[in-house]
């Protein structure tokens, strides 16, 4: 296995990048600004019709770094996180992100971010962040959208875990495959954009997105500053990150 934090194919008018992280693809802030980096020359790539988003190893992604989550390097970590979802919002081309194993926490956020989202059976969805102290900036923002308020609401604040039939139950997720099948599969749906026009691929998007526009940048910058300038300032936002890394249960004191 290739030691690069992601790899980046280009290929039958399809670009992948690859989280490559080892077996829980632990989303840090050197792997980030590599995605990032991909992703601006995706933007500006001409002869791509879609992107996607899967992995090497047995999850797709079980969500950021907690050990740069805290302390100075909290600001760093949201803003490159972030900078992920500011560029997919830019992207003008149909966006897939390919599930075999586990999407959590920021990995779930990433996952429901693009347009389309294929997985496995094996596969498994949830941001329990809450338990250690802390809410999905994202997902705050896309689950209402995606799923309503009711189901938002109670995915985020109790941390649910669900598997790849409940997540398509939902609409979090569009097809679930066997895994045993799952990359054939997914080759196959991918095959679909090939014979389409980029240039009506786009437009299409465009349209699609004019009746979803609800300023995402501009929430997301609100719900980032809440979590950074409130959020991060309780005592049990902290303690909940110090037990996490220190595999403690949390002593919460509600302030």
């Amino acid at each position: 296995m290739s030691n690069d934090l992601i790899l980046v194919e280009k290929k039958d008018y399809i670009g992948k990048i690859i989280f490559n992280n080892g077996s829980l693809n632990i989303l840090n802030i050197a792997m980030m600004e590599k995605i990032n980096k991909t992703l601006d020359d995706f933007l500006t790539d001409t002869t791509l019709k879609v992107i996607v988003i899967t992995h090497q190893g047995k999850s797709f992604s079980a969500g950021v770094d907690v050990g740069e989550h805290m302390g100075d390097l909290a600001n760093k970590m949201l803003n490159v996180f972030h900078g992920i979802f500011k560029r997919l919002n830019r992207v003008k081309i149909p966006t897939v992100a390919c599930v075999g194993g586990a999407a959590l926490g920021g990995g779930c956020e990433i996952a429901a971010f693009c347009d389309i989202v294929l997985a496995s059976d094996r596969a498994k969805f949830g941001n329990p962040e809450i338990k250690v102290g802390v809410f999905p900036p994202v997902s705050a923002v896309i689950f209402p959208m995606i799923l309503g308020e009711k189901k938002a609401y109670e995915l985020i604040l109790q941390g649910e875990i669900i598997n790849a039939e409940e997540a398509h139950r939902i609409g979090l997720v569009n097809h679930v495959f066997p895994l045993e099948s799952f990359e054939k599969e997914v080759s196959a749906f991918l095959e679909r954009f090939s014979k389409l026009s980029r240039v009506v691929l786009q437009y299409t998007k465009t349209a699609t997105k004019l009746n979803m526009d609800f300023n995402f940048d501009e929430k997301l910058d609100k719900v980032e500053d809440l979590y950074l300038n409130q959020l991060m300032k309780t005592f049990d936002a902290n303690e909940g990150l110090k037990a996490f890394v220190e595999k403690r249960p949390p002593n919460w004191e509600n302030r």
